[in-house]
């Protein structure tokens, strides 16, 4: 099977033949990269504490040392799907993949932030290779349409698996070894693809690929990045003028690259998809479930362990069950929209998840553990079967020759997602924190600087206090940053209002 192959331009029927074990197989070789990719979203939620203990890295750098991997992923993973379609998405995934294991190695041993900053960059370039070629490849390997529904659901899941078991990942290892565990984790799953993927893979890309549009590419990475740097401007404090100058950029950017692909004969990305509303639906929910699962993630595990006082594993326990959840709703989702559409399916799961917001908005300035245990079910349940439904459409709705480029697409979503959950949810628990918090008296104005940049900080000046002094700090910090839990809560839960509400409006007519 190792092969080139044209079989994702072959229509999607019940008649076409089915994938025999070899396929399977070749699934399972697919999920490595997928479940790393997204462990990589969340693992570092858990590591951060320590990380913020090592490296005195500054509240925007933090930030950055979780969001700059997504946000070159996002940026570049429409780019790199239609590479991937042109030269080979077998190819382009061994490229990343290997790229990725050695950036991955080099950033668990950085000495400071800025070098941590640059690596997780580097990961964000490779790992653009690696995920529109998973999700692409599938479609060439299955071709009966109910074998492609089960194995992008498989998909989805271990994509949304990934980031819930992340924190868990990170709490196993932290448990035992240091920070830069989390990263390591990348060889010994990505060195079984590297083996097997040439032998059970077979290779493909599209038939019949126009020239390269650099400008393209460049106009796309010009729309995405500069428009999530002004929310995250804007979400740490950043100056206004920067904001406004961001979002022009982006805005532009974007109008040019709609009218140059809309202009071209063979466009990277057929833009006139976005006008089908399954397609435009799909992708939307996408990103807000995202947006609404990463962002949970964020302020959940540093109440866990900087308020409650979890170590690191046993606050990855916690969240056990909703990964459980997310596994087994994932299939019902699949099962169910035999019999309903699946418009009511999604905007009945999202807005489960919404209820599991409602759960800890409700719970007041001392959230507790059950309370947070049982909103991470209703999220996980509710995420993990929007997710396998949305992609399953966003791939069902696009041209086959165009499988990557689409993948791309969806993926992006993804990983912008996981940049504005952080962003958004997360700058907005910093800055309520910072609104919220009043210091004691006693504090010099260096140790009163490192307390109101975030959480983490606290604690860590509180520990070098005499005691009645550091408890003081310690019970400020934690009452301000639940404050501020509450009310990014109560904005989770009106996202997945939004998201049931595009589900019931675009997707009213859509069919598994």
């Amino acid at each position: 099977m190792s092969s080139t192959t044209d079989t994702a331009s072959t229509p999607l029927t019940d008649d076409a033949p089915r994938a025999g074990r070899r396929g399977w197989a070749a699934l399972v070789v697919l999920m490595l990269p997928t479940l790393l990719i997204s462990i990589d979203n969340t693992v570092l939620s858990f590591a951060l504490p320590t990380i913020a203990r090592d490296l005195e890295p500054s509240a925007q750098a933090q930030l950055w040392i979780v969001d700059a991997y997504p946000l070159v992923l996002a940026g570049l993973l429409v780019a790199m799907g239609n590479f991937g379609d042109r030269v080979g998405r077998r190819r382009m995934l061994l490229i990343g993949s290997s790229g990725f294991a050695v950036i991955s190695v080099l950033a668990a041993f950085a000495p400071n932030a800025e070098l941590l900053i640059a690596g997780r960059v580097l990961m964000g370039f490779f790992g653009a290779m690696i995920m529109p070629s998973t999700l692409s490849l599938l479609r060439s390997i299955f071709l009966h349409r109910a074998q492609r529904r089960l194995a992008i659901a498989i998909w989805a899941t271990g994509f949304s698996l990934g980031s819930a078991i992340g924190p868990m990942v990170g709490g196993l290892l932290l448990q035992h070894f240091f920070w830069g565990s989390v990263f390591l984790i990348a060889v010994p799953v990505l060195l079984p693809l590297l083996v097997l993927a040439p032998i059970l893979v077979p290779e493909s890309r599209d038939p019949k690929p126009g020239p390269v549009d650099v400008l393209a590419i460049v106009l796309s990475v010009l729309t995405v990045a500069p428009i999530v740097g002004a929310v995250k401007t804007l979400a740490t404090g950043g100056e206004l003028w920067l904001v406004a100058v961001l979002v022009a950029v982006g805005v532009v950017s974007g109008v040019l690259l709609v009218r140059r692909l809309l202009r071209s004969p063979t466009p990277m990305l057929d833009v006139r998809l976005f006008r089908r509303g399954a397609f435009s639906g799909a992708i939307l929910i996408n990103l807000a479930s995202v947006i609404a699962l990463v962002g949970l993630i964020f302020f959940v595990t540093q109440h866990l362990q900087l308020v409650v006082g979890l170590d690191a594993f046993s606050s990855a326990l916690v969240l056990g069950p909703g990964v459980l959840a997310l596994i087994v709703f994932s299939f019902v989702a699949v099962r169910l929209v035999k019999r309903v559409r699946p418009g009511y399916v999604i905007a009945g799961s999202v807005l489960a998840a919404g209820l599991g917001y409602l759960t800890l908005g409700l719970g007041g300035s001392g959230v507790s553990v059950t309370q947070i245990l049982i909103a991470f079910v209703l999220v996980g349940a509710g995420i993990g079967a929007a997710e396998t439904l949305s992609n399953d459409l966003v791939i069902a709705n696009a041209p086959a020759d165009k499988a990557g480029a689409a993948a791309g697409v969806s993926e992006t979503a993804y990983e912008l997602g996981a940049v504005l959950g952080t962003t958004i949810l997360g700058g907005l628990v910093t800055a309520l924190y910072r609104a919220e918090l009043h210091l004691p008296d006693g504090l010099s104005a260096a140790q009163a600087g490192s307390a109101r940049e975030t959480l983490g900080g606290a604690i860590h000046v509180a520990e070098g206090l005499p005691a009645e002094l550091g408890d003081a700090l310690r019970e400020a910090a934690r009452s301000a940053f639940d404050l501020g839990v509450v009310s990014t809560a109560y904005a989770g839960a009106a996202l997945m209002v939004v998201a049931a509400t595009l589900a019931l409006v675009t997707l009213r007519r859509a069919r598994a």
